[in-house]
């Protein structure tokens, strides 16, 4: 796995051996001597993870961290911090700026090619959402980076795993000052929590009495409904092996006993920020998804899905020799309601009209909005008589109350024209069926209105 590796270093050597053991494993290297120079080459998009050293003239580490983590632009970027402090102080220091790991000199080789892949990893997955989510910006959402580099990483839904009482009694209560926490001994039970729960960490014991834990770090991975969990494992100071082990297998951090409790705090909010990171850049590329094919003022699918939908879903219809349907709806009379009443309450009419089409409607039928007061409805699997008995349903249904407006202090009433058409032997795509439906809704509007008509046999 290869990627673009910042070290930033004020001391040549130590640059140049970072740069050659990298290297010898296929990483690209890119340096930097201080830290002006490293937040310059962030900003350019160059690099995809930075081992920083701390003890630098002018701008420290801590301080660099700290800019890149608080950025929108570099806050998705992994840092891991390279020092030769060691003190626990120094570490909590470290995460407290946003670091996401912490790594003391001499470095060990192994440890340091397994936290670099694995924090790469996750990194290639936060890219393609974010590349995803920019895009969304071009369709009016709110920039997604800005609210995702804001995260706070408090007030976090955790569940611990941990078979030894007392143990699991003195880690709850050091992480439930700041985050939800649930505790659980059986590795079965809580594999089934895990994926029930609504969690963001699972904290993980590797040395469980009845159990492998780094099976269990592998099936939280591996399972679809807990593989977006962050993994934590917590393991005993002679463990490097199982720990690295588990980085390979996906886990995303560790803990060693002794575990200090400042370090346990910070490096549950480093987890639970960066998870939440990920769930809104997801949460921005549904966003986009959805209004990339729904009408926003009504929930129902756009023009865009209708055109593509339709036309498979004819396709299909012919393949299978099955009956398909259409309906085109247009509400009566609904220039006078927005001269008359204002484009405010032309919304409301149309938001309400959309729901009664919906609930006179299957989950399996197409309904979109095709432009201004135009609905059109496709129902697979229904022939004509039955499509007319749809179309009658909801021409009733629209008129058989009036509509609210002004907060439902006020009401009006609103009829609508339907016009219903079904697929034909010699049709040749969806397009035929559509143009016979739309023909016979110009008829209704023509006859007076408020009514259904079917357009004729072949």
């Amino acid at each position: 796995m290869s990627a673009r590796i910042l070290v930033v270093d004020d001391i040549a050597t130590n640059v140049k051996l970072l740069e050659a053991k990298l290297s010898a494993e296929y990483f690209d290297v890119v340096t930097a001597t201080n830290g002006i120079e490293a937040l310059a080459i962030c900003e350019r998009g160059e690099a995809d993870i930075v081992l920083l050293d701390v003890m630098m003239p002018g701008m420290n580490g801590f301080e660099v961290c700290r800019r890149l983590k608080t950025a929108p632009s570099t806050a998705h970027i992994p840092v891991v911090m390279v020092t030769a402090l060691d003190q626990p102080s120094d570490r909590l220091k470290g995460l407290d700026a946003g670091a996401d790991d912490f790594l003391t000199k001499p470095i060990d080789d192994a440890a340091l090619f397994a936290r670099v892949r694995s924090l790469i990893r996750l990194k290639s997955v936060t890219d393609e959402l974010r590349q995803r989510a920019l895009a969304s910006r071009r369709l009016g959402i709110a920039d997604p980076l800005v609210a995702a580099a804001a995260e706070t990483g408090l007030n976090g839904r955790l569940l611990l795993i941990e078979d030894r009482p007392l143990i699991a009694q003195r880690l709850a209560q050091a992480l439930s000052s700041f985050h939800s926490v649930e505790v659980e001994g059986d590795a079965g039970k809580a594999l089934e929590r895990a994926s029930e729960g609504d969690f963001e960490i699972v904290l993980v014991s590797l040395d469980l009495a009845n159990y492998d834990g780094l099976r269990l770090c592998s099936q939280l991975r591996s399972l679809e409904r807990t593989r977006n969990l962050s993994v934590l494992m917590l393991g005993e100071a002679g463990d490097q092996g199982r720990v690295l082990r588990g980085l390979e297998i996906g886990a995303h951090d560790f803990l060693v006993r002794p575990i200090d409790r400042n370090e346990l705090l910070a490096r549950a909010r480093t987890l639970v920020r960066r998870k939440r990171f990920a769930e809104r850049l997801r949460d921005s590329v549904q966003s986009s998804m959805e209004m990339a094919v729904m009408d926003q003022l009504t929930g129902l699918h756009n023009r865009r899905y209708l055109d593509g939908r339709l036309s498979g879903m004819f396709d299909e219809s012919a393949l299978r020799a099955r009956a398909l349907s259409v309906l085109v709806l247009d509400v009566d009379h609904f220039k006078a309601v927005n001269d008359g009443w204002g484009h405010d309450v032309g919304d409301e009419v149309l938001r309400e009209f959309a729901d009664r089409v919906r609930a006179c409607t299957r989950g399996i039928d197409l309904v979109a909005r095709l432009g201004g007061e135009e609905v059109v409805v496709v129902l697979p699997d229904t022939p004509l008589e039955a499509a007319r008995a749809v179309a009658e349903r909801i021409r009733a249904r629209v008129e058989g109350e009036a509509f609210p407006i002004h907060a439902r202090t006020a009401a009006i009433p609103v009829t609508v024209s339907i016009g219903v058409a079904s697929r034909r032997a010699g049709d040749i795509s969806a397009a035929e069926m559509l143009k016979r439906a739309d023909e016979a809704v110009y008829r209704a509007k023509a006859g007076g209105r408020n009514r259904v008509i079917v357009s004729s046999a072949a």
